[in-house]
This record gives structure tokens, sequence and C-alpha cells, in this order.
């Protein structure tokens, strides 16, 4: 469990809001919502009973917010004792976990290894988010689905890093579970789950492209702007599929399953990007990292 994720909870419950909270903390709204779900699940429990403008907190929320209080001051405090020793520099990253998974966890060990008074921040972001901070320069490096960023980011170099293959991903209770490979065709009657566009600009226009040959239209039933946290609960709510990435396989619940398509679909790239003027020596060196356990695996 993360103390930022204990943070965003307290602030929301401090302020009944995830707006107003939202402004406190300076994010915008869906990260915050999304980080927080993530704490329910972790938990297994609801925190919030959440209204259209202001939330509540749950019996259990109310209990945890008491723990969570005392756990934060606990660690501001420590901050505030080791303040004025030597500053760790920071390496901030902003990436999509799917897109990279199954090799992160060897560049974490690489990089802390050979840089070890690094501390690297990991902020998982939407494409917008990618785009925007990024061109605020508020990321030294950035992992992204390459059609988010065709237009470019402001001030930064991209490479694409590897290709990801589209896959479906269904309630394991859905009649399609049951089928090791699901046809293309299947796609054309399949209630469909997807992210919305004001967060990720790019995914059903690529989802579209995607199906366009076989000429299928998707019929998207919900698009959501939180994240996949959000697209998980509205797949088993509404017994659909998403059109996502192999790697959202380590982030998924077991509720959920992934099968291949057939026949596959084209590949989608990933792009690694870094400032084009004065990177930092630590961002080149993750990224070199990055790129060899990508095209190592």
């Amino acid at each position: 469990m993360e103390l930022r994720h204990l943070r965003y909870f307290v602030a929301v419950a401090a302020h009944g809001s995830f707006n107003r909270a939202a402004e406190i903390l300076h994010i915008t709204q869906p990260p915050l919502s999304r980080q927080v779900r993530d704490l329910e699940e972790e938990l297994g429990v609801p925190l919030l009973l959440r209204g259209s403008n202001m939330v509540k907190l749950t019996e259990a929320g109310e209990l945890f917010y008491e723990e969570a209080r005392e756990v934060l001051a606990r660690a501001d405090e420590a901050v505030r004792r080791v303040r004025g020793e030597a500053r760790q520099e920071v390496l901030r990253v902003g990436y999509a976990p799917s897109m990279i998974a199954g090799i992160m966890s060897a560049v974490l060990a690489r990089f802390k290894s050979a840089a070890p008074r690094v501390r690297i921040e990991l902020a998982d972001l939407s494409s917008r988010e990618i785009i925007e901070q990024a061109g605020k320069g508020l990321l030294d490096l950035v992992v992204s689905p390459g059609i988010s960023v065709t237009k470019g980011i402001a001030g930064f170099q991209l490479t694409e890093l590897r290709k990801v293959q589209p896959v479906l991903v269904l309630p394991g209770s859905h009649p399609l579970a049951k089928l090791k490979r699901v046809p293309v065709a299947r796609l054309r009657t399949l209630p469909l789950v997807g992210l919305a566009k004001e967060n990720y600009p790019e995914y059903v226009q690529s989802v579209r492209g995607l199906l366009k040959p076989f000429g299928i239209s998707p019929r998207f039933v919900s698009l959501v702007n939180d994240g996949v946290s959000t697209l998980f609960a509205e797949l088993v709510a509404n017994d659909a599929g998403s059109i996502l990435v192999e790697g959202i396989a380590d982030i998924m619940p077991r509720s959920l399953v992934i099968r291949q398509l057939s026949p596959k679909l084209p590949s989608a790239p990933v792009v690694i990007g870094l400032p084009a003027l004065d990177p930092s020596p630590h961002a080149e060196m993750f990224a070199r990292i990055l790129i060899e356990e990508a095209r190592g695996s």
C-alpha cells in the first residue's frame, strides 16, 4: 500500500469531494478517482459512498480514515526529521503500465543497482496526461502507446520501444471465454467497453482502425475516463469485452480473462520519449536499460 493512496483518500474524505481534493492536491480528478478505487480494491472493501457532487465515508471508511491520518502524520514527521540531509535526485517517469508489463521489475532492479541514490517516481498516466505533463516539463521520460503521440510531444524525442499484441479481455463467465481463440467476426455483435476520448484520445480511433479491414464497426456500450480499474468493473457490469493489449494481464483482476483473436490484429507500437534538449543522464540510463530489456524479452 502506497502512502500516496492514503494521502489521496484522506484528502477526498476530509473535503467530501473528489473535485475539491484534486484542486488541493494539484492533480486532475480522473487519476485521483482511479487511485482511490485502487486502494479500495486492495483493501477489499468500499471506503466511500459516491454521489454526483459529494462523497461520504462508509463505516469501514470512517475507521480507515483515522488510521490513515495517523500513518500520514508519522510519515510526515519522519520526513521532517531527515530534511536537510543529502537530497536524492529524482527521475520522473510517466507511463502506461500495460505497455511495459513483464519487464518493468527487471528494469527497476538494474537501474537501482546502477544508480542507488536516484529516487524513481513512476506515474501511471493516461495518454492525455502523459502528453500534457511532458509538454510542461514535469516528466523526464515517457512510455506511451505510439498512436497517442503521433502528433509528437512538445520538446521530446520519441523512439519505438516495442510492439504489443491487441487482445480481447472478457469476464471469465462470458460464453466467449470458453474459446481458446475468438474469431474476429464475433466482435461484430459483441458489446465493448473502451477508454473515453477525454483522457485517451487515441483509443476509439485505434480500435476502429484495427477492425475496419474486417468490415466491423465496434459497438461501444460504455467509454470510461478514469482508467482501467473502472473499465474492468464496466466489463463485468455489462457482460462485455474490451480490446486492450496483452500486457494488461499483469494488472487485471482474476474475474477477467484474456483471449487471443483469430486472425490476430496488427500489433501496436509503444514509444519511449526523452527531452530533445539536454535529457538527464539518469533518464538516458533508464531508457537504455528499458530498451535492452524490451528487445531481450
